[in-house]
């Protein structure tokens, strides 16, 4: 008789708790991924910054303390003064409303269009938003 080898395949079985487990690792990894990605975007500055009280907007702020600051806030016809702690807010003092700037004005008291802003000028602007905070 002859020799007759046999040769065995092996079949790949992978059972559903393993497939399950590799569905549930790649969408663990997509979301905290995701989760990175909105707190990397929240902490640099990438989100916009809207209010929604219209005629209130704030002009300038600056930081004394770890949880102090004082902030001029724009209000129809007045600038304002303002304390801002985290329990309270306190006036400080009232500003004349603010002289738009002659360059930015038409001879005729109408308000020019602003200039788009340089690529320079808004990196700046980001780097001095991402210093801040």
């Amino acid at each position: 008789m002859a020799n007759q080898t046999s040769t065995v395949v092996a079949q790949d079985v992978s059972s559903p708790v393993t497939s399950l487990i590799q569905v549930s690792a790649a969408l663990c990894v997509i979301i905290i991924l995701i989760l990175g990605i909105a707190w990397f975007a929240k902490r640099f500055g990438f989100t916009p910054r809207h209010s929604n009280a219209r005629g209130l907007k704030v002009t300038a702020s600056v930081t004394v303390g770890q949880r102090e600051k004082v902030v001029i806030v724009d209000v129809e016809n007045a600038r304002l003064v303002l304390g801002v702690t985290a329990t309270q807010i306190t006036h400080l003092h009232t500003l004349p409303p603010a002289i738009p700037d002659e360059e930015e004005t038409h001879a005729d008291g109408s308000p020019a269009p602003r200039k788009p802003q340089s690529f320079q000028d808004a990196l700046k602007t980001i780097l001095k938003r991402q210093g801040k905070q």
